[in-house]
């Protein structure tokens, strides 16, 4: 699965497949249940494959730590995002040494991992194999 196509809109669970576009913005199907949704152009929608953590020395994308997360759980399920301040920020610290912790919240953790578990029980992390295809 490529991450141009998943998004996060705001207000709304958990995370949404770009299905179709149409006149007044598009159809999304959320990954938790499998709901269609019409999402207009009020919503705030973020691309998932648009979205990085800030280190102190760049930003990193999205992409590049859920293949972190991937390798460090040898692709299972990470921790859950409902641990405590602490723990989290001690798994992230793991995945991400250098994240920037006066711009990387508690919250923007949560979401990573909560992301991640998501794309993971639903088999969407193999974003290599997508990108090879996509080039051929």
């Amino acid at each position: 699965m490529n991450l141009e196509k998943i998004l996060a809109i705001s207000g709304k669970p958990g995370l949404y497949e770009l299905k179709a576009q149409t006149r007044s913005g598009f159809l999304a199907e959320s990954l938790i249940d499998g709901k269609k949704l019409s999402v207009g152009m009020r919503h705030n929608v973020s691309v998932l494959n648009e979205i990085a953590i800030y280190t102190y020395a760049e930003e990193v994308p999205l992409k590049d730590i859920f293949n972190t997360i991937k390798e460090k759980e040898n692709g299972g399920e990470a921790i859950s995002h409902k641990v405590s301040k602490n723990e989290l920020e001690s798994y992230f610290s793991e995945v991400l040494p250098e994240y920037d912790e006066d711009r990387v919240y508690a919250s923007d953790m949560k979401k990573v991992i909560q992301w991640y578990n998501l794309l993971q029980k639903r088999g969407l992390l193999d974003f290599d194999a997508v990108t090879t295809s996509e080039e051929e």
